[in-house]
């Protein structure tokens, strides 16, 4: 979130961000007029205030009952003029707040401008695109033939994008979280496993909407009759765990790395995406999250980057990395950049498909959650900033690893780093 002092000493800077960014630019203009009357009735509440303060100095003095009297008229008529400045301030205070949600993270200077995924810049490739000498399958296919998934047996119990994972699949994913924690382990962060709920006041603060009331665009599952949601990713409980804490500047940055299961209602997806394991309504995940002060934050982005392109060049694919345009970035990203893995079974010829992002998110989580620290180079309490990353997802990796492992004789290689957890190093069709 916006401090709202910054959006209305800003408010042309902070609309052109909103285009940038494909959203709506009316809540900018609401901020700064509830602003600007939240600033006087703190004005005139601190002034009546004032005058009840003087009224009650007079009363020691007063020297007969009448007076006495007069003076305590004089306090209550004061007490319910703040009464109703109190009243008034709570309202302008709550639109302030829903107006000020609504305004999107500002933007890194170097970020690509643009409306849709065409604006997104590659800035690092790394591997080669396997070529085949026969026609490769897609996860689906491979899943089916070396019975490593069992998806409609996922729909009879859960519905539709839900699945099981057999055998060796299985198997891959519980290497995929050994290894992805301990390249991450290596790199200084604290292992923690969070639960799979968590407050629907927590999932706001991070950024996500899971009171929208529109089916079609809520991304959250909410569990009926409570204020708990599905996490969507740890990124919003390894967030939340310190919310309203206050750090001490010395004790940053506070760096984890947490394991929990992906809850996504995939609101609106459709088209080739939806086949297979690629977008589902539940998966595994292990994911950074950074808790820094505001000069550590760009080089921290940039170390979780690091780890990410360290794990998946230990996985022996192919990959790019993309500098996210302004209007994918999400509202709380200051910066993205995501993986995209080489995936020959994706489309027609194959294609690259997203396996991770990292996203410096500055203060706007923080401010959200009441997130601060203190130091000895300052008065009072500053806003930390925080930053997420995706170590695996294993679904995603899951679909990378098959199509570009997979044998003219239908078998598939494991990645060497992932042989010790799956005891082997080739998927055959079982007998």
């Amino acid at each position: 979130m916006l401090d709202a002092a910054f959006i209305r000493d800003n408010a042309e800077k902070v609309k052109e961000n909103c285009r940038n960014r494909g959203v709506p630019e009316f809540p900018v203009d609401r901020v700064v007029a509830f602003e600007a009357k939240r600033k006087e009735l703190v004005q005139s509440r601190s002034e009546t205030a004032a005058k009840k303060n003087d009224i009650s100095k007079q009363f020691v003095n007063a020297k007969t009952p009448e007076a006495k009297q007069a003076l305590k008229d004089q306090a209550a008529a004061f007490d319910r003029e703040i009464g109703v400045l109190d009243a008034e301030l709570k309202l302008i205070e709550g639109d302030l707040l829903a107006n000020q949600v609504q305004i999107p993270n500002m933007t890194h200077p170097d970020a690509p401008v643009g409306s849709d995924a065409a604006a997104n810049k590659v800035v690092a490739e790394f591997g080669q695109k396997r070529t085949f000498d026969f026609k490769p399958k897609d996860h689906v296919a491979l899943c089916e033939s070396l019975d490593l998934a069992d998806f409609e047996a996922g729909t009879k119990v859960a519905g539709q994008k839900f699945y099981f994972l057999k055998n060796e699949a299985a198997l891959l994913e519980i290497a995929l979280v050994q290894y992805a924690m301990q390249t991450v382990l290596k790199h200084g962060y604290t292992p923690i496993i969070t639960p799979d709920l968590a407050r629907v006041e927590v999932l706001e603060g991070i950024g996500f909407q899971p009171r929208d009331p529109n089916p079609d665009t809520r991304q959250v599952y909410k569990v009926a009759d409570t204020d708990l949601c599905l996490i969507a990713t740890a990124e919003i409980t390894l967030g939340g765990m310190h919310k309203d804490q206050i750090f001490e500047e010395g004790d940053l940055p506070k760096r984890y790395v947490g394991l929990s299961h992906c809850f996504r209602t995939e609101a609106g997806a459709a088209g080739r995406d939806t086949r297979g394991l690629y977008r589902v309504h539940q998966f595994t995940k292990v994911e950074m999250f950074v808790f820094c002060t505001p000069e550590q934050s760009e080089a921290i982005h940039q170390e979780i980057k690091g780890i990410e392109e360290e794990i998946f060049n230990g996985l022996g694919l192919a990959f790019h990395v993309i500098d996210t345009c302004t209007g994918d970035l999400g509202g709380p990203a200051y910066r993205k950049y995501d993986l995209e893995a080489w995936m020959p079974g994706r489309g027609d010829g194959g294609d690259y498909g997203e396996i991770t992002s990292t996203s410096n998110c500055t203060d706007y989580q923080a401010r959200r959650l009441g997130v601060r620290y203190k130091g000895k180079g300052f008065k009072g309490t500053r806003f930390a900033h925080t930053l997420n990353g995706t170590a695996v997802a294993c679904t995603r990796a899951l679909v990378a690893i098959l199509e570009n492992g997979q044998q003219a004789d239908g078998s598939v290689v494991i990645p060497e780093v992932l042989r010790p957890w799956v005891g082997k190093d080739v998927i055959t069709a079982k007998k």
